[in-house]
């Protein structure tokens, strides 16, 4: 029996800050889920706009991803980590105006400068991969990605604490808690100790993105990665206005978004190892099920334990194809192919997020909250038959 590996200390430290970024990061991504589309709702004139400012966001996120790992490559992560916190300020900062001005066009602008700093904390990920070696790559990201559990906890009590801190004038505090946040993670993206890229990085051979794309596990690893991310964030965004919609309280909406993202990250502290027993096909398939047994619980009913449960199994899927694909990516490229690689896939993946999130309110507000539902299920579907296909072509013997 090998003895496992462990990281060493640089990786411990390195991997500490990151988390401690991703935190900060997704306390801003939770508040904006639970307060954003109901900020729409309240500036907006055609309230099946309500989703429009997450969308933008998303929609700049995946804009964003070519630019800022190229970024990366030439200056180094904390480079890119450094812009795109300023860039979380100066959008945070805008999103306060607009409430406070009434401005529904200038929310939208500030939440879409907002996504290059969501654009950049997508790389976190990617930067805990980078300094280990690929046996531990898939825990780097899990730790990583764990540092959003603090979200969890801290993100909707932020939304409900500063809802009201600037009375009448609702979500006024809490997106001035968000810039003082970003704030924050500006000094500490500063810790961040990652290595230039080497020469072999900038200037090696590199296979055409298309060729790197159509390998299987890359594939695979996007359209599953994107239809996780597409579907969790569909359903998610609707779920404020659905539970208002049907007569709860904001608050209510607030402990189910707080549940969801609990579930969302929790999982991290072991879905690293799950994977390095399981195999990483297994642990998405597993992912998928998990999204089909959401859709089934919301659609059951529309008490408030239908809204909980079934956003709790929402998180839990996300997690295990979220890690999963990232963790399947980074077997189909080497170093030199590694900016051009990681910048495809989320943009391929934020795209479809984006999309997502702008038909959200508007299938919320036009064909209900059982059509969103419904409509996610062969997308879920189709992502499972794909993790099949590339589990049966992996079983085959290699030819002689």
């Amino acid at each position: 029996m090998t003895q496992a590996i462990a990281f060493d200390a640089t990786s411990r430290r390195r991997t500490l800050v990151l988390s401690v970024s991703q935190a900060l990061l997704m306390i801003g991504t939770s508040t904006m889920i639970a307060e954003a589309a109901l900020v729409g709702h309240m500036l907006a004139e055609n309230k099946s706009f309500a989703t429009v400012p997450v969308a933008l966001m998303q929609l700049v996120v995946m804009l964003a991803t070519f630019p800022m790992s190229f970024l990366m490559k030439r200056y180094g992560r904390r480079a890119g980590f450094t812009l795109g916190a300023t860039c979380g300020i100066a959008g945070q900062a805008l999103c306060v105006y607009a409430i406070f001005s009434g401005s529904f066009l200038l929310f939208c602008v500030g939440s879409a400068i907002n996504g290059v700093y969501n654009s950049a904390g997508q790389f976190y990920r990617f930067a805990a991969a980078d300094g280990v070696g690929p046996s531990l790559r898939p825990k780097a990201i899990s730790y990583v990605l764990a540092g959003g559990v603090a979200a969890a906890v801290i993100g909707p009590e932020i939304a409900r604490l500063t809802h009201d801190m600037f009375e009448p004038v609702a979500f006024g505090g809490s997106f001035a808690a968000l810039a003082l946040l970003a704030c924050v993670a500006l000094l500490v993206v500063q810790l961040i100790d990652i290595p230039v890229p080497t020469g072999e990085e900038r200037t090696g051979a590199a296979r055409p993105l298309l060729e790197l794309l159509a390998q299987p596990k890359a594939a695979v690893a996007v359209l599953a990665g994107a239809i996780g991310y597409a579907v969790m964030s569909l359903v998610m965004n609707a779920t404020p206005l659905a539970m208002i919609a049907c007569g709860m309280a904001f608050g209510d909406a607030a402990r189910t978004i707080q549940a969801h993202v609990l579930a969302m990250f929790v999982p991290s502290f072991f879905t690293g190892s799950i994977i390095g027993r399981f195999g990483v096909v297994r642990v998405m398939a597993a992912g998928a099920v998990l999204l089909l047994g959401s859709a089934a619980i919301v659609l059951a009913g529309i008490e408030f334990w239908n809204f909980y449960a079934g956003l709790i199994l929402l998180g839990l899927g996300w997690n295990f194809l979220y890690i999963g694909a990232t963790s399947l990516l980074t077997e189909t490229y080497k170093p030199a192919e590694k900016a051009k690689m990681q910048a495809a896939n989320d943009s391929l993946v934020f795209g479809s997020v984006a999309l997502a999130a702008a038909l959200s309110g508007w299938m919320h507000n036009t064909v209900g909250w059982d059509a969103i539902n419904i409509g996610a299920i062969p997308l879920v579907g189709l992502a499972l038959a794909a993790l099949l296909w590339l589990a049966l072509r992996n079983r085959r013997p290699a030819a002689v």
